[in-house]
């Protein structure tokens, strides 16, 4: 279905090593409820991610990102 609702959110997203979203939280939201909702579907229907290499000393990746829905079910991310 079409969206229509047009907003602005920053999410943050943590990965453990094997690549699963241990959290994914909304750091600043500017539109409808709904569009909260739908960026953590998509931050999940995504898992898992390319596991973090076993080289990299790091247990847990923290992605930061801005997400602007757009009219027209157009989403942009930078």
């Amino acid at each position: 279905g079409r969206l229509n609702w047009p907003g602005l959110l920053l999410l943050r997203v943590s990965i453990i090593r094997a690549g699963w979203v241990r959290r994914a939280e909304i750091i600043l939201s500017r539109g409808h409820t709904r569009l909260y909702d739908a960026a953590l579907r998509i931050v999940k229907l995504a898992a898992p991610f390319p596991p973090i290499p076993p080289g990299e000393k790091v247990d847990e990746l923290y992605v930061t990102r801005t997400w602007q829905f757009l009219p027209g079910d157009v989403l942009r991310n930078r």
